[in-house]
């Protein structure tokens, strides 16, 4: 269950996000109607989980919210991209997202594809910015580690896709759902680390945190596909069964992937063994992964 105390630092970071977006994309120099889709994308509505977990995992290096603002919107910016993508009619072909017309429904799908590629490429210009980090070093380890990320979550989709005609095995799952949604989950622990200028070990650990938070995250959305209503989600429900979509679910079953679900709890709280009291709320969040509702 969701704590207070975590509900607070949720919308706390996603007001701090969704102000942060609001003035950048504002002052983009931007045709408007291109401006439009992107703020569409990017704007109104989202949990920010991916900034409030690179948050959370700087704030173990004394990092505080305001210094790790703009690369939380820049991961951000990625994972919008990535949905104003993955809803277009050649891929999940969606028309719901956040309780709202997907962007190739509130405007078409060409401007969505381009919408989604500016977003993109505005997340590296943000990365690059002196406002992200004054030290060009740790600026550019943000962007190698946004960028690996990046491109294995297109990998994963590619697996996905793929998976609908030729279905793949439990092995098969669980390396495409590690792209497809873990590595931007993972890259968030990690990038918080970098910001933080953490060791090696630290690092290490963090990256072992974020793998296992990207497949509760996934496993749990997996079922909510299966057990929540669309009002619920924001987004349509059932489409993973529509499309024969290859998930955890459709090969273990509910009471399966229930307990890969908290098996993958216990190894993230395992990898936080080090951080003391101070991890706590990198223990409640990835909780939060696994039994949120929406």
């Amino acid at each position: 269950m969701t704590t207070p105390d975590l509900n607070s630092r949720i919308a706390a970071c996603s007001a701090d996000i969704d102000g942060f977006l609001d003035h950048h994309l504002g002052a983009a120099n931007r045709p408007p109607r291109l401006l439009a889709a992107m703020r569409h994308g990017a704007l109104g509505g989202g949990k920010r989980l991916r900034p409030l977990l690179l948050r959370e995992s700087a704030a173990l290096f004394g990092i505080t919210p305001q210094q790790s603002l703009a690369a939380g919107a820049a991961i951000e910016m990625v994972h919008c991209y990535s949905l104003v993508h993955d809803d277009l009619p050649d891929m999940d072909n969606d028309q719901l997202r956040r309780g709202k017309p997907t962007v190739w429904k509130a405007f078409d799908p060409a401007l969505a594809i381009l919408a989604g590629d500016a977003l993109l490429t505005e997340a590296f210009a943000l990365l690059s910015s002196p406002k992200t980090h004054p030290d060009p070093a740790i600026r550019a380890e943000l962007i190698a580690a946004l960028s690996l990320g990046a491109g294995q979550m297109v990998e994963g989709q590619v697996l996905d896709i793929e998976g609908e005609t030729v279905p793949l095995d439990e092995d098969g799952v669980f390396r495409m759902q590690a792209l497809k949604t873990g590595a931007l989950i993972r890259t968030a622990s990690e990038m918080g680390a970098i910001l933080g200028n953490a060791g090696l070990d630290a690092r290490a650990e963090l990256v072992r945190f974020g793998i296992s938070a990207g497949l509760v995250f996934q496993i749990a959305d997996d079922i909510l596909d299966v057990t929540a209503t669309s009002d619920a989600l924001g987004k349509t429900a059932g489409k993973d069964i529509e499309q024969n979509k290859s998930t955890i679910v459709a090969l273990r079953g509910l009471d399966g992937a229930r307990k890969i679900l908290d098996h993958s709890v216990s190894g993230g709280l395992d990898a936080l063994k080090g951080f003391g009291t101070q991890a706590d709320p990198l223990r409640e969040l990835i909780r939060h992964f696994a039994a949120r509702e929406n």
